[in-house]
């Protein structure tokens, strides 16, 4: 196949597997082998030390190596999607997918392990002794009833967790949304009638664990491809099938379908018949989840029963049951606490965990153009929900610790959460003296786009995390209007505070501030008029001005350039600068870096980058870090004449004078700002230590170039770009931002008022 991309979904899917490497898996060092010694301390002769704590103790074996961040996803191939019993070696792509779900969604790194055996008790022989590796197992894909087997004898041997998601994956987000459902409409899961087509792993594994929520066994009717499972059908009923076999004389799941409340579909494509609703209870819950085409679609389902709750496996519908929101996250409680085994209890607490979630507003919009408000078409958080890994994890953990599995006992409750918000967010980590600083302190901050849906979202997370006090730039109407399609619960007027452009009785005020202030830049009365009406930066900048916030947020509409006149014009300059700048921030899996001046200044002058330089060094004090600045340019010391190379020369002169405290060097090249050893050949006496952390660089372009690049080859989370230079707080901004991206700008904002306000 070419490197051209092709067009099909399906030449699209092999292309995406072969191209730039075959695979979706890679591993990666955790730990450096620069030089001799490394190697000595991770192999040979180091290596024996660990190796001795471990066989002394055995638990140690959790400290030293990776076994406690480690899951092992094994198959046969007998039972893969929808594709059937292909083999071990086919089945590779979905458990590689699978290992990259553990490690996208939960941090878990995992080892994709095929097995070319089919006969169970051969499989588990295979299986077992590999407990040492491994800190869990995930099986996945094998056909039923070998499955149960499988995962009952090895949940018996091994002492680490055995999970098969294909059966309680499925099972726990099934529970999740009955009771949800079952709360919506106000009926008594213990009372609830529940028809299943489909007797496989996972539908047995889905019974069992709604009786473990509330169902009753005696309550529930399941058929499989040969019919009603009943007591009269002993010679083709296994033990789990049997365990829910009817006492009659029916034969069809069709037979007795008339007043059931909830029907679960694991079985075909077309399975439940229009006419097999129309008997069924008040507000049915039809969970129909036969993928890719489920037991009937969701468009005909409401067609027959407009009442009808409808969840299935797709992405492309409301209330997806995909396994993807529970198995990372339970696998991540149950690790962390040191857990032996994945017990019913624990199960439990992650089905409740997702019901409770989907009752909180959602942080960013849900799928489908569906608000994520709880509701029929929201029984269930959306799969991507930043959250679910806070809520289960450590539900999970805590039942383990409960139900006296756990051999890790979780001790600080608050810094595990912590360490699960800096997965989640990893912002957290470097965020957080921000948050904390800001929190309880009550500053202002003006929002210019009061009626964006980002902005509505981050202002419910500063409420409750008491961040700051939002004040809205906005019409009422369409605030509240948009707050109520949201699920959101902040209420304007009592929780915060409305300006509206349309009609504000400091109107009048505000357009002569602004007048007086512009007035002799070419800007008229009557056109003070209308800029105070239309344009909310200004207007924000203004009560910012006027006492009346502390800080401005404005920029996810409109140019860059355009907000910071508007800012610069009415808020003016801090006393020591002369323009304003930009510090971008961001944030990779090797730490964290700043860069300036990536937004503003094309090509500033010496004094310029000088004070560039001393704010951004006080905005990292803010972050509790010390700044290791860089002077970037295409010379190292001096190999190099030119213009930037002479002028980024000059910057540090000024900078040894004016600060000597500061940790700086150059000019020098990228490499050198990060390798120390590579810095060190040129001048041994460096006092920058390590990588540098803030770069500066001599001209806009190749800032902007260097923060744009940087950010989409290592993933990186931008923070940013926070302004430097107002007289009061003021950011702008990018349009692409996300409602964290608003809540951490709010939290910067709220520290720099009180650094200059108290």
């Amino acid at each position: 196949m070419s490197e051209e991309k092709p067009a099909s979904l399906k030449e699209a899917a092999l292309y995406f597997h072969e191209f730039p490497k075959p695979g979706k898996l890679e591993i990666t060092a955790t730990k450096p082998l620069a030089n001799t010694r490394d190697l000595a301390l991770a192999y040979s002769p180091g290596v024996a030390t660990p190796c001795e704590e471990i066989a002394a103790n055995p638990q140690d074996v959790y400290r030293y190596t990776s076994k406690g961040n480690l899951v092992a996803v094994i198959s046969n191939g007998t039972a893969v999607l929808g594709l059937g019993n292909i083999g071990a070696l086919a089945s590779k792509p979905v458990m590689e997918g699978k290992a990259v779900l553990f490690k996208k969604f939960a941090g878990i790194d995992s080892i994709d392990i095929e097995v070319n055996e089919q006969d169970p008790k051969k499989f588990i022989e295979i299986v077992a002794p590999l407990e040492p590796s491994f800190g869990g197992v995930n099986l996945e894909d094998i056909k039923a009833p070998d499955c149960f087997e499988i995962e009952e004898q090895l949940r018996a041997r091994m002492n680490i967790p055995v999970f098969h998601d294909d059966q309680h994956g499925t099972a726990i987000i099934v529970a999740a949304a009955v009771i949800n459902a079952m709360k919506l409409v106000g009926k008594d899961i213990g009372k609830v009638k529940i028809c299943t087509s489909g007797a496989g792993a996972a539908a047995i594994a889905c019974m069992n664990m709604l009786i473990a929520v509330g169902a009753k066994r005696e309550n529930i009717w399941i058929a499989d491809s040969k019919g009603l499972v009943t007591r009269k059908r002993d010679n083709s009923v296994d033990r789990w099938r049997g365990a829910f076999a009817q006492d009659t004389d029916k034969t069809e799941l069709a037979q007795v379908m008339a007043g059931a409340d909830i029907y679960v579909g694991l079985s075909a494509a077309g399975a439940l018949k229009p006419e097999m609703m129309k008997d069924m209870a008040e507000n049915p819950l039809i969970l129909a989840l036969s993928n890719p085409i489920p037991e009937i679609m969701p468009e005909l389902a409401r067609q027959t029963r407009p009442d009808a709750m409808v969840c299935t496996g797709r992405s492309d519908y409301p209330n997806q049951v995909n396994n993807v929101l529970c198995f990372p996250f339970l696998f991540r409680g149950a690790l962390d606490c040191g857990a032996t085994v994945i017990n019913e209890e624990m199960k439990a607490a992650a089905a409740h965990a997702i019901a409770r979630l989907a009752h909180e507003p959602g942080l960013e919009a849900s799928a489908h153009g569906v608000p994520a408000i709880f509701g029929r078409d929201y029984l269930i958080p959306n799969p991507f929900d930043q959250r679910l890994i806070l809520r289960i994890a450590p539900a999970v953990a805590k039942a383990a610790m409960e139900s006296g599995v756990a051999k890790r006992p979780i001790e600080d409750w608050s810094a595990y959460r912590d360490s699960l918000r800096r997965f989640v967010f990893r912002s957290g980590m470097v965020m957080k003296p921000m948050i904390e600083l800001a929190e309880g302190k009550g500053k202002r901050i003006a929002f210019a786009d009061g009626e964006d849906e980002r902005v509505l979202r981050a202002t419910q997370v500063i409420l409750e995390d008491g961040i700051g006090r939002p004040i809205l730039i906005g019409r009422p109407s369409v605030i509240e209007t948009r707050i109520e399609r949201f699920g959101l619960t902040i209420k304007p007027g009592q929780d915060f505070e409305v300006i509206n452009p349309e009609d504000d009785p400091r109107y009048r005020e505000y357009v002569s501030l602004f007048h007086s202030l512009v007035g002799r830049k070419g800007v008229t009365p009557d056109t003070a008029r209308t800029i105070v009406r239309t344009n909310t930066t200004v207007i924000g900048a203004l009560a910012v001005k006027r006492g009346e916030a502390d800080a401005l947020i404005c920029g996810l509409q409109g140019r860059f350039i355009k907000h910071a006149r508007d800012i610069q014009s009415v808020i003016g300059l801090a006393d020591d600068t002369s323009q304003l700048s930009a510090l971008s921030m961001l944030i990779m899996n090797r730490g964290v870096f700043f860069l300036a001046d990536t937004y503003v200044n094309i090509d500033p002058s010496v004094d310029e980058i000088v004070t560039i330089t001393l704010q951004a060094r006080d905005h990292l004090k803010r972050f509790n870090i010390e700044a290791k600045a860089a002077l970037l340019s295409y010379s190292n010391f001096g190999s190099r004449e030119g213009p930037t190379s002479a002028k980024m020369r000059e910057v540090y002169g000024r900078l040894k004078t004016l600060a000597p405290d500061l940790m700086v060097d150059g000019e020098m090249q990228g490499d050198l700002a990060i390798s120390e050893d590579l810095r060190r050949t040129y001048i041994p006496d460096s006092v920058l230590r390590g990588e540098a952390n803030l770069l500066i660089f001599p001209n806009l372009e190749s800032a902007n170039l260097s923060m744009t690049l940087l950010k989409e080859l290592n993933n990186a989370l931008p923070v940013g770009p926070i302004l430097m230079g107002t007289k009061q707080p003021a950011h702008i901004l990018a349009p692409t931002v996300t409602s964290r991206g608003i809540v951490n700008m709010t939290a910067i904002a709220a520290t720099e008022a009180l650094a200059n306000g108290g």
